[in-house]
C-alpha cells in the first residue's frame, strides 16, 4: 500500500510506502509549538519507505529530531528522528488522513487541561515501540 500526502499550497508532496511502525499522538511541548496545535497526530514510517518532492526545509529542534516544513507555506509534513531514520509524517497531511488510526498518546505530561484522551492508553513520557 502507498499512501500521499503534502502541504497546505501544494507545493511539497511525498509518498509513505508499506504500513506505518506505529500511529500515535504525541502531547510533549516541541510538537505542540512545532505543530502549532495541541498535539500531533503522526504515522511513524521508515525512512527507506519515505520520498518527498517539492521546497521542503528542515529545522533541528531537539538534539536528534529535525521538523520537515514546506519552504512556501510552511506547514509542517513530518517530524525525522535521525539516528533511527524514522519520519513521523502528520496525519492531517495525509491525503486520506482517516485510514490511519492512533493505538496510544504519549508525553501526555505536556498534555493541556481540556485534551481528552480517554479510551486509548496514555504514557507520561515516551511510549514503548
Amino acid at each position: 500500500m502507498t499512501h500521499h500526502g503534502g502541504c497546505l499550497c501544494g507545493e511539497v508532496r511525498y509518498e509513505a510506502r508499506g504500513e506505518p511502525v506505529n500511529v500515535r499522538v504525541c502531547h510533549c511541548r516541541l510538537c505542540q509549538r512545532a505543530i502549532g496545535a495541541p498535539f500531533n497526530a503522526r504515522a511513524l514510517f521508515r525512512g527507506e519507505d519515505v520520498a518527498f518532492e517539492g521546497p521542503v526545509r528542515r529545522f533541528n529542534s531537539s538534539g536528534d529530531v529535525e521538523r520537515l516544513f514546506c519552504g512556501t507555506c510552511g506547514t509542517t509534513v513530518a517530524s525525522h528522528r535521525v539516528s533511527r531514520d524514522w519520519y513521523g509524517l502528520t496525519l492531517a497531511s495525509f491525503d486520506d488522513p482517516a485510514v490511519f488510526e492512533p493505538d496510544r498518546h504519549f508525553w501526555t505530561e505536556g498534555k493541556l487541561a481540556w485534551v481528552e484522551t480517554a479510551g486509548l492508553p496514555n504514557f507520561p513520557q515516551a511510549a514503548p515501540l
